[in-house]
């Protein structure tokens, strides 16, 4: 039984005992526990070597009675580029704090994003894109991702492909709507519809006749 007491963590949930004991060893029996995940720590253990990468990043500005107070909003984005990503904001004085406590939230807001080879056109079995058309809408934003052969790619922007790479997907094609300028909607959008799609999971027994019910018009 695995255990790590080594790293100096002291869990305070159950759910992070139980990773700590070894009775959890990966995120997907983590995420599927019913558990809350309330301790970054947690996803540290169970995927370590996470990548994140901060999408915007501006300066918020708010008159107090003490006089103006600035701070900085980070947008980060965290996955490990195979199935997991999270997504969050975080707000401090110094650019740096805020970009950690945006790394920290992301971290509680992973989800698993189901993929394989959804698309008509595919007959791969490298789950490479998502199993399914997804929606995502954030403030004016709506961001749809569709499930594409593979050797296609990422049509997407640079922030919704930043977002799915880190997801793991390397081939969809993407729309976007709305105010797509706003760096923070997009990716928000982008997260939601990775989000919406891992609520609707559902067995893939036949993943041909489904692909193709999905994808048709």
């Amino acid at each position: 039984m695995s255990n790590y007491n080594d790293s100096g963590w002291e869990p305070v949930t159950r759910l992070g005992r139980m990773v700590q004991e070894g009775e959890i060893d990966d995120m997907e029996t983590a995420l599927n526990s019913g558990l809350p995940l309330k301790e970054p720590e947690i996803v540290d253990q169970l995927l370590p070597g996470l990548d994140d990468e901060v999408l915007d990043i501006n300066m918020v500005q708010r008159m107090t009675d003490s006089g103006r107070r600035v701070k900085f909003r980070c947008v980060v984005a965290v996955g490990n580029r195979d199935g997991y990503i999270g997504y969050a904001e975080g707000r401090d004085d110094q650019v740096g704090s805020a970009i950690q406590k945006a790394i920290g939230i992301a971290k509680l807001n992973i989800i698993q994003v189901p993929r394989g080879s959804g698309s008509w056109e595919d007959r791969s079995d490298r789950p490479h894109s998502l199993t399914r058309r997804t929606t995502g809408k954030a403030g004016s934003v709506e961001v749809e991702v569709i499930p594409a052969p593979e050797g296609l790619g990422l049509a997407a922007s640079d922030t919704v492909r930043h977002v799915l790479e880190l997801a793991g997907i390397e081939n969809a094609w993407t729309k976007s709507h709305g105010n797509t300028r706003t760096t923070v909607n997009l990716a928000k959008a982008t997260f939601n519809a990775l989000e919406n799609a891992s609520q609707s999971r559902h067995p893939q027994r036949r993943p041909d006749r489904e692909a193709a019910e999905v994808t048709e018009q």
